[in-house]
């Protein structure tokens, strides 16, 4: 009988420590616990990227071009936590699941960063503004901090969901299974033409990007973290 209690609960706990890891974080952890690292060197030799666009100095990394910064290594399941910081007009973000770095657009999702205090921005429709999953799915609410404060940012991404905590507070909740259509979004709106691959059948296994000095202006990061899952 002692031999098979044994066998019975060993699988439990198993399977309750590998639920407890794959856990999203609600609000921003300590990334100077056990399981973070650097997502780049401080010099950026393993980032991928458009030689003498983007540069690191003090930190903070930033693009001289409206090009992005790719991760080496690929990632499927993941916590990212990381601070930028807004131009006046800033248009940016960080993207996920990046299958193909040279036609990023559509081939990856993108958690977008915007100065929703610049008109063009704050008159956008909702999926554009900051903490949104581009073209997709708004934000609950505007949590982005004026241009030059710096934004604490912590996105997670676990099999087909996405949860983004922004200043704070979790503002979105996004779960790609649902979004079948390449045109229609699950709550009717359309999704932008550019984004032309269904989000459902989205290849998982990707590099994480950044997008750099767009629409004239331009965005900083620093600090940024990862804990594969």
């Amino acid at each position: 009988m002692k031999k098979y209690i044994f066998l019975l609960i060993v699988p439990f706990c198993f399977m309750a420590d590998n639920l407890f890891a794959q856990q999203p974080a609600l609000t921003h952890p300590n990334t100077s616990a056990a399981g973070w690292t650097d997502l780049f060197n401080a010099d950026l030799t393993n980032g991928i990227f458009q030689k003498g666009i983007w540069s690191s100095k003090n930190g903070v990394i930033t693009a001289t071009k409206d090009t992005a910064l790719w991760s080496k290594n690929e990632y499927t399941d993941f916590i990212l936590d990381l601070e930028f910081k807004n131009s006046q007009g800033t248009n940016s973000g960080v993207f996920v699941h990046g299958s193909n770095m040279r036609e990023w657009v559509d081939h990856s999702v993108e958690i977008q960063i915007a100065d929703d205090f610049d008109p063009e921005w704050a008159n956008s429709p909702a999926s554009w503004q900051c903490g949104a999953i581009f073209g997709h799915q708004a934000a609950s609410k505007h949590m982005v901090k004026k241009p030059g404060e710096w934004n604490h940012y912590t996105i997670s991404c676990i099999g087909r969901k996405i949860w983004v905590v922004l200043n704070g507070a979790l503002i979105n909740k996004f779960d790609m299974s649902k979004y079948t259509s390449a045109k229609i979004n699950v709550d009717g709106t359309k999704i932008p033409e550019w984004l032309s691959k269904p989000l459902a059948v989205m290849p998982l296994k990707g590099h994480i990007g950044f997008q750099g000095l767009h629409a004239g202006a331009p965005v900083y990061f620093r600090n940024i973290r990862i804990k594969p899952l």
